[in-house]
């Protein structure tokens, strides 16, 4: 299938751009603030330049290249939910291979910013690869796409401790698993609004596997996201201003539970937007502990 040819250059650009959401930079936040928390605790502070440049970088490519695609799988069956009709690979407006060819371009952009750290970190790059390609694939095969999801975008914390310190120590896995279980948690929420949709194809999401438990089920989540960053300020020795941005954390997330409590779909979806305040002041919190102690 060939994408129309009637575009112009700018259009086409136009078009690559909405494949990449680069008018949609919320997945490009909610993976760059676990970055940073690990940048952040990795160098006790701000980290090294280039390492804090690369993985920036990184964020943005990775996220685009994710988003291109997931719009690649999912290229049959978009035209058939109501939230992503109009994409650009759905409305043949890009064609399969060009965004096949957008998908190897930003993912090979990053592997060469990756080349400029150690090579621990050179060789994690794979594994996140590997993450970020298949995770589009998994709600064909599996009921826990969220998590496959949550994964590839905590990968980025073990990498940044690798490219800061040379080591990944036990402080990398407890925010890894934090990740894991928020990044579940808000994309389950995402999921909801797609899940009548989802139902009718049949692919497979937590917001379908949790079915009636959902909300409950998200909320033990949070809990236990934020019991892990409890965990890791201990862990730390991090101080009150650290604990006062997770206190903040938790409010966010109790005001997402009000949120999706009647399961409407503008709410679902205004719940897991408001994720980005969830980790911005996580990140605020390390910030400003660093900066002062």
């Amino acid at each position: 299938m060939q994408a129309s040819p009637s575009l112009t250059l700018s259009q086409r650009l136009h078009e690559y751009g909405l494949l990449m959401r680069v008018d949609k930079p919320i997945g490009t936040l909610l993976l760059l603030w676990p970055t940073w928390w690990a940048l952040w605790v990795a160098a006790e502070g701000f980290p090294d330049l280039l390492v804090f440049v690369v993985f920036t970088a990184g964020v943005f490519l990775m996220r685009s290249a994710g988003c291109v695609i997931n719009d690649y799988a999912d290229r049959k069956i978009d035209g058939q939910v109501k939230r992503t009709k109009n994409r650009p690979l759905a409305q043949n407006r890009v064609s399969p291979k060009e965004a096949l060819y957008l998908f190897a371009g930003l993912a090979l952009t990053a592997f060469i910013l990756v080349l400029f750290m150690n090579a621990l970190t050179i060789a994690m790059s794979f594994v996140g690869a590997l993450l970020a390609a298949s995770y589009p694939f998994m709600k064909r095969f599996t009921n826990l796409p969220q998590v496959v999801l949550g994964t590839a975008f905590a990968w980025s914390i073990p990498m940044a401790f690798a490219a800061q310190t040379g080591a990944v120590p036990v402080a990398a896995w407890l925010l890894f698993l934090a990740t894991i279980l928020w990044t579940t948690a808000y994309d389950t929420m995402y999921a909801m609004v797609d899940r009548e949709d989802d139902l009718k194809i049949g692919v497979k999401s937590t917001a379908i596997l949790f079915g009636k438990n959902d909300k409950t089920i998200i909320g033990g989540l949070q809990i236990g996201t934020l019991l892990l960053l409890v965990i890791a300020g201990v862990y730390l020795q991090l101080g009150t201003l650290y604990y006062s941005g997770v206190f903040i954390a938790g409010c966010f997330s109790v005001y997402q539970q009000f949120l999706i409590k009647d399961r409407v779909i503008k709410q679902c979806f205004a719940a897991f937007l408001n994720n980005n305040w969830f980790g911005l002041v996580v990140f605020a919190g390390l910030f400003f502990h660093y900066l002062l102690v």
